[in-house]
């Protein structure tokens, strides 16, 4: 299925997104939060990270979010400044704007060996899931911006992230940007009925689809009395059959021009392997197997979201940008805290350039 691709000749100068910033508490040294006399502290959350990722490599990055008015919206603030962000669009919020006036907050557990990892959110009632967004100008939020990134955690949150999601989206698409949707689905956060009839509505808008794994997160009408045809896509697919997934959705999404998923192989929570499918221009490619021991999982995804938009902003060729994409998402597995702080992107390339022949 051939199809005209617009993403490649366009000119991206200014990339925005939209999302809640935490601050992350983890237990030092690999100890569990049971049993911890202490936490360290950062800031995280997949939309920040993203900004955070494309703003070391250089790409003009914005981050849009709401912080309560006191020393952690600040210092959140001030941490997302320092990595090259632009938060100019940043709300401080007061009581009177948000009565619970606080900060969302996920502790992270981290795994070894044979022990996952595990996350526990304290985000209800925060200043961003309680904000009234119909008072936020979406035509002045989104002046001058060429691409805009939004994912399934911000609506999961509540009905006033939702409406503010959809609405980003319709505006976006008014202004003509490039709008790229990750799923993300979050079990902790909504239930999956519910993400999967917000996620859906939110298709037509997009040009970039990311987290697609969960495949039925994802309607698909048709006639249930003879099975659904996800049901015979493993999670782990070959190429053929990520094909099968892509072209489904590109045939009843024309809008969408890109497609990307990664594939994990976990041998132990400390050492996993990475590789991605990606449908671009009419085919699906898969990337290269990416090996490696893990210091910090969380965030992978969106290093893997970051490396991807950076390689279609700088009209990488279709191979070299999916590997970009995994090369990106490896290297963040070694990083601690949510972000991936690279400062350039040979970095990367020089990864994504080794020859990875390791068949697992």
């Amino acid at each position: 299925m051939e199809q005209k691709n617009a993403l490649g000749k366009k000119q991206i100068g200014r990339f925005i997104t939209v999302g809640e910033i935490m601050l992350r508490l983890t237990p030092p040294n690999y100890e569990k939060i049971r049993g911890t006399s202490g936490f360290d502290a950062s800031y995280g959350g997949s939309e920040a990270n993203i900004a955070l990722a494309l703003a070391n490599l250089g790409v003009d990055s914005t981050f849009f979010s709401v912080v309560p008015d006191n020393s952690l919206g600040k210092s959140a603030i001030r941490w997302l400044r320092s990595n090259d962000v632009h938060c100019t669009p940043m709300i401080l919020s007061t009581p009177e704007q948000t009565p619970t006036h606080r900060m969302g907050v996920y502790y992270v557990e981290t795994g070894y060996g044979i022990r996952a990892s595990k996350v526990i959110y304290d985000r209800k009632n925060s200043a961003f899931a309680e904000f009234d967004f119909n008072t936020v100008d979406l035509d002045q939020l989104l002046e001058g911006y060429d691409w805009l990134h939004l994912g399934g955690i911000t609506p999961a949150l509540g009905e006033r992230c939702r409406g503010f999601v959809m609405a980003c989206l319709k505006k976006a698409k008014e202004k003509g940007m490039v709008i790229s949707f990750d799923g993300n689905f979050r079990k902790n956060l909504w239930t999956w009925e519910e993400a999967r009839d917000f996620c859906t509505a939110c298709l037509p808008y997009a040009d970039v689809l990311f987290g697609i794994e969960p495949y039925h997160l994802w309607k698909d009408e048709q006639d249930h009395t003879k099975g659904d045809w996800k049901d015979d896509i493993p999670f782990q697919p070959d190429l053929e059959q990520q094909d099968q997934v892509f072209r489904r959705f590109v045939e009843r999404y024309p809008n969408i021009q890109c497609i990307a998923r990664h594939v994990r192989y976990a041998h132990s929570v400390s050492e996993n392997s990475l590789k991605a499918y990606m449908w671009y221009e009419g085919k699906t490619i898969e990337s290269n197997l990416f090996s490696f021991h893990i210091l910090d999982r969380v965030g992978g995804g969106d290093a893997f979201v970051s490396g991807l938009i950076y390689g279609m902003i700088h009209h990488y060729n279709a191979s070299d940008m999916v590997n970009f994409a995994v090369a990106s998402s490896a290297i963040k597995h070694t990083i601690h805290g949510d972000g991936n702080i690279t400062d350039d992107a040979q970095t990367i390339k020089n990864l994504m350039n080794m020859n990875y022949d390791i068949k697992r």
